[in-house]
């Protein structure tokens, strides 16, 4: 497993959104809202695990995502991550919108996204 790279990790930073698609093939994206916390990548579902992409996601394990003129697979992992930092993060980078994902349902369905 890689790290993200210092380009990377920039044009993460200054994308307001990055798009998934999970597993091989043809599947259908999904655009979400990210927190980048010292190199790591999270994401939520802001309606919880039962959210359609969330379990396809932990189905899979595997995605590419793509971030402005990034386009990275990559693995899907299921965390608790620093939770209290992913809020910060998200609250930071996206204001009031950020209460989405900071339900327990949304804490519960934190994907950590790595590059492979």
């Amino acid at each position: 497993m890689r790290t993200w790279t210092r380009s990377e990790s920039r044009e993460i930073s200054d994308s307001y959104s990055l798009s998934l698609t999970v597993g091989p093939g043809n599947s259908e994206q999904v655009e979400l809202g990210m927190a980048l916390i010292s190199g790591r990548l999270y994401v939520r579902a802001f309606r919880g695990r039962g959210s359609q992409w969330y379990q396809a996601a932990i189905k899979a394990g595997l995605g590419t995502v793509a971030i402005g003129t990034v386009r990275v697979n990559v693995e899907l992992t299921p965390t608790d991550g620093p939770s209290e930092e992913i809020e910060a993060a998200y609250l930071a980078k996206y204001g009031p919108r950020a209460a989405l994902v900071a339900s327990p349902e949304a804490r519960a369905a934190t994907l950590l996204i790595e590059p492979t």
